[in-house]
C-alpha cells in the first residue's frame, strides 16, 4: 500500500483530465465523462488513503 498506491491513483487521475480535455476538444461527451468518471474513482481512492494514513498515526 502506501506510495505506491498513492502514485497509481494520481496517474489515474491525470488519465482522467487527460480523457475529458480530449472529450472536450473533440466535441466527445462519451470521453469526457469516461475522464470524469476515471478522476471520480481516483479521488476516492485518495480519500480511503488519506483515512488509511489517519489511523496509522
Amino acid at each position: 500500500m502506501g506510495l505506491d498506491d498513492k502514485i497509481d491513483n494520481k496517474a489515474q487521475e491525470m488519465a482522467g483530465k487527460a480523457k475529458e480535455t480530449a472529450g472536450k476538444a473533440k466535441d466527445d461527451d462519451s470521453l469526457e465523462a469516461e475522464g470524469k468518471s476515471d478522476q471520480s474513482k481516483s479521488n476516492l481512492k485518495q480519500a480511503g488513503e488519506k483515512v488509511k494514513d489517519a489511523f496509522k498515526k
